[in-house]
C-alpha cells in the first residue's frame, strides 16, 4: 500500500521532530471506535494490538468516555498534598474487587512495577528480617516490564540493555517456566521477592506449562518468599479470566495492574498487597504527583464496571477459542505454532526471512487488520475483548489472505 501525501506528511513530522525509539507500523491513525480505527485517510482497520491491552474495553467505551468527561469537568488533579473526594472510593471500590487491603495507585505500568520492587525490598527489611542492602529479587528469563534502569538491569534482551549501564544491582535471573531453577534460586534467604509475568506477553505470548503458577506460589509461601505478578498486560479479563493467575486459582502477595484500568484513556496503574507488605512504606518514602488523581480514579472505577458488568473475561475466552480454532483450520506452512489464552494469542512464522513476520504485518494492513511482529519471527493478536464471533471470522479471513499473498 503506497502511503498517501498526508500520511507520508505525519510520518516525516515524526521523523524530523521526535526521538527515534520506536518503529511503527507504516499507517498513521486518527479515530477509533469498539474493535475498529480509520487512518487520515478514512480506512477502516481491526485493532489487533489493542494499545498493547490497554484498550481490552474497546475505543472510546461510552461509559468510561462518559466517567472521563463527566470527571474533567469536576477537578482532575490535587496531588497528594491535599485529599480529594474520588481517590478514597477508588481505593476501595478496586481492593474490594480484587480482595487486598490496601492499594497504591500510580500511572504507568513501569512506574508500578518499579513501586512492586521497592515495596518488596522494604517488606524485606522490615519484616522478613534480610540484613540491609542485601535483599533479592527472583526474575525470569525473556521478561519484560518496561524500559527503566531497574527494570533493564533484569531483562534478557541484549537491544534493551546496550549502552545502559550501569546497572541496578539485587536481581538473580534463572529461566521461565522452570520450577527446578526456582527450587533452587529460593534456597538464599535473603531472596525478598519472584516477580513474574503469568504469560510472558512480549517475548511472544509465551504461556507457561499447566501448574507452574501454582508450584511457584507455594514454593515462595513456603520459602516466605512475596510472590509479585505483573498483570499489566495479562490481567483485567484478557485471557479469559479477570487475572492470568486465576487460571490456577493463584492469589500474588503483590498484584501489578495497568493498561486497561482506564480502558485506554490515561495513564493508570496499581499495586495491591495486605496490609503488613504495604504499610512497610511510610509517608514520604515513595509517591507520585498524578498517581491516584481523581480524573484517574473516577475513569478506573468505570473500567472495572465494563469488565465485570459486561461479561468481557468471558467474551475473551469464548472467542479466544473460536479464534485460535480458526487459525488451525487455515493449515498455513507460515504458521509454525499458535500461541494464547483467551484473546492475548500470537503466531509463530516459519519462514527463511527474518523480516517475513513484518512483511505479513504490513499485508494485513493493506487488507484491513492491524498487528505488530514481536521479537522477529512472532507477531501478536490481541483485539478488544468486545469483538464478536463474525468479526472473529472476518479477521481471520483477513489473516488466511496476508499469509497466502506471502507463502
Amino acid at each position: 500500500m503506497q502511503l498517501s501525501d498526508k500520511a507520508s506528511y505525519y510520518l516525516e513530522q515524526e521523523e524530523k521532530h521526535g526521538a527515534h525509539n520506536y518503529h511503527p507500523l507504516p499507517v498513521v491513525l486518527e479515530k477509533g471506535n469498539g474493535v475498529y480505527v480509520w487512518d487520515v485517510e478514512g480506512k477502516r482497520y481491526f485493532d489487533f494490538l489493542s494499545g498493547y491491552s490497554a484498550l481490552n474495553q474497546g475505543h472510546r467505551h461510552p461509559r468510561i468516555m462518559q466517567a472521563l468527561t463527566d470527571q474533567a469537568q469536576k477537578l482532575t488533579l490535587t496531588s497528594r498534598a491535599f485529599y480529594n473526594n474520588k481517590l478514597g472510593e477508588f481505593e476501595e471500590f478496586i481492593t474490594r474487587f480484587f480482595g487486598y487491603d490496601k492499594v497504591l495507585p500510580m500511572n504507568t505500568g513501569a512506574e508500578a512495577v518499579e513501586t512492586a520492587l521497592k515495596l518488596a525490598r522494604k517488606w524485606a527489611y522490615k519484616v522478613k528480617g534480610i540484613a540491609e542492602n542485601e535483599a533479592k529479587i527472583i526474575t525470569v528469563s525473556e521478561n519484560f516490564h518496561g524500559r527503566t534502569i531497574t527494570v533493564i538491569s533484569f531483562s534478557t534482551e541484549v537491544d534493551s540493555q546496550k549502552d545502559f549501564g550501569p546497572f541496578t544491582p539485587g536481581f538473580v535471573t534463572i529461566d521461565y517456566d522452570n520450577i527446578e531453577a526456582l527450587e533452587k534460586a529460593l534456597q538464599d534467604k535473603n531472596v525478598a521477592a519472584f516477580l513474574v509475568e503469568p504469560i510472558q506477553g512480549e517475548a511472544g505470548v509465551v504461556v507457561p506449562r499447566e501448574g507452574y503458577l501454582f508450584k511457584a506460589k507455594a514454593l515462595c509461601k513456603k520459602n516466605n518468599v512475596l510472590f509479585i505478578a505483573d498483570e499489566i498486560q495479562t490481567g483485567l479479563a484478557r485471557t479469559g479470566k479477570m487475572l492470568a493467575c486465576d487460571h490456577e486459582n493463584v492469589k500474588p502477595d503483590v498484584l501489578i495492574l495497568g493498561k486497561a484500568l482506564s480502558g485506554g484513556t490515561l495513564p493508570v496503574s496499581a499495586v495491591l498487597a495486605s496490609d503488613e507488605i504495604m504499610l512497610t512504606i511510610l509517608p514520604g518514602e515513595h509517591g507520585s504527583t498524578y498517581g491516584g488523581n481523581p480524573l484517574a480514579c473516577a475513569v478506573a472505577i468505570e473500567s472495572l464496571k465494563v469488565l465485570e458488568e459486561e461479561n468481557l473475561s468471558e467474551n475473551a475466552e469464548k472467542m479466544g477459542n473460536i479464534f485460535r480454532a480458526e487459525l488451525r483450520k487455515l493449515n498455513s506452512p507460515l504458521i509454525k505454532e499458535i500461541r494464547g489464552k483467551g484473546l492475548l494469542n500470537a503466531i509463530v512464522i516459519n519462514h527463511a526471512d527474518e523480516n517475513a513476520a513484518w512483511d505479513i504485518c504490513l499485508k494485513l494492513r493493506d487488507n484491513g487488520l492491524l498487528a505488530k511482529p514481536t521479537h522477529g519471527d512472532k507477531i501478536r493478536f490481541a483485539p478488544p475483548l468486545i469483538i464478536n464471533e463474525v468479526q472473529i471470522k472476518e479477521s481471520v479471513a483477513i489473516i488466511a489472505k496476508a499469509l497466502s499473498s506471502l507463502h
